[in-house]
């Protein structure tokens, strides 16, 4: 079946249509689910869509036609069902974020992917390989917020969780032939605790910029008026502020230091209509600059103790091995943040090591006893 052939999903665009369609959802023991948000479009991205699919039905919802969102999240909540989604991690951050949703009872098709040594992880490559359909992958950067959505945007939305409850089964029998289902279900779980989404802007966000590219201090006072520039009309016109203009676009402004429209239009990345909308105040921010105090750097990051950078390369080389072993990709074996929580913190025990965050029991169990041999060989 390719998507073309599939039935359209039920849109679902009222708060009594959001509350029948729980009601109906609830019965189910698994559900395929995915998000869309508009990253690409608005200053302040938010979800747009959500799709579900139960293994008989797809459904999409229109979170801009419903006041009350609350009974989806009871929904997600319910420990009872297992929503299966592909690449969990940035939903749940923008469910935090947007709702305070929380999601339980996670199983992520991409993650079991990894776990079995998948080489090609994303949906398309998976669809393809198990079902035949080809994806058009042209929809991954529609406009989720425009309304009314185009018939094609909304049939790509509802593949996205069409195949799931079917991929479900064949990932997780293979998981399961594989005795690697525990494990997985440990990393899932390591998902979900994922921090909500931060859209908010951070006005000293620049030095990230500055910093890599070791600008003058001059060249910050500039860099930092124009990134408070391209802030300010990012809101105004509701944009991501990349569409203003970009990174670099910025440095070679700070470093080039243009006086005039002639000489901006010699910047490379910068368009004679980004020159007629925001040419005057560019180059008014640079005069702001070219006068300005310039700023103090953030306090570096305290290195890291000659120990826990030893403990921390031996535990890295572990990893790495123990990846290429069973053919995964290392942060399977361990994330890199866990790695330095075990530098650093240095436990001693099996006890010890069984409450450092990142190591859950399937873990503990297979790799306990590595771990707790290369603290101990790399002790202070």
């Amino acid at each position: 079946m390719t998507a073309r052939l599939l039935p359209p999903a039920q849109y679902i665009d009222t708060d009594d249509g959001l509350r029948e369609l729980v009601d109906v959802l609830s019965r189910e023991s698994l559900l395929g689910i995915d998000t869309e948000s508009n990253s690409l479009y608005a200053y302040r991205e938010q979800i747009c869509l959500f799709q579900i699919s139960t293994r008989e039905h797809d459904y999409i919802v229109d979170p801009f036609a419903i006041a009350d969102m609350t009974p989806l999240g009871a929904l997600l909540a319910d420990p009872t069902i297992e929503k299966v989604f592909h690449a969990a991690e940035y939903d749940i951050m923008c469910l935090k974020r947007d709702y305070g949703f929380e999601v339980r009872h996670l199983f992520d098709t991409m993650i079991a992917a990894r776990v079995l040594g998948y080489e090609a992880i994303g949906l398309g490559s998976l669809l393809e390989q198990h079902f035949d359909v080809t994806v058009n992958k042209r929809h991954q950067r529609d406009n989720w917020g425009k309304r009314p959505l185009p018939q094609d945007s909304l049939r790509y939305a509802q593949v996205d969780t069409h195949y799931l409850p079917q991929l479900y089964d064949i990932i997780r029998a293979e998981l399961e032939a594989n005795q690697q289902l525990v494990e997985a279900r440990e990393i899932f779980e390591d998902v979900l605790c994922v921090p909500a989404a931060n859209n908010e802007f951070d006005p000293e966000g620049y030095w990230r910029i500055a910093i890599p590219r070791q600008l003058a201090p001059r060249q910050v006072a500039i860099l930092r008026e124009l990134y408070l520039l391209r802030e300010n009309l990012a809101e105004r016109r509701d944009c991501p502020p990349f569409k203003i203009f970009g990174d670099q676009v910025m440095v070679t402004l700070s470093q080039r230091l243009p006086r005039n429209k002639r000489q901006l239009a010699k910047i490379k990345g910068i368009s004679h209509g980004q020159i007629g909308r925001y040419g005057s105040q560019i180059l008014r921010a640079i005069r702001r600059g070219l006068k300005a105090h310039p700023p103090s750097p953030p306090p570096p990051q305290p290195p890291a103790a000659p120990d826990v950078v030893e403990r921390y390369m031996a535990l890295h080389d572990w990893r790495k091995d123990r990846a290429r072993k069973r053919g995964v990709e290392s942060d399977v074996v361990l994330a890199k943040s866990t790695l330095w929580r075990l530098a650093e913190e240095a436990p001693a025990t099996l006890d010890e090591i069984a409450v450092v965050q990142g190591i859950g029991p399937w873990r503990l169990e297979h790799y306990g006893e590595e771990i707790l041999r290369i603290l101990k060989r790399h002790a202070s």
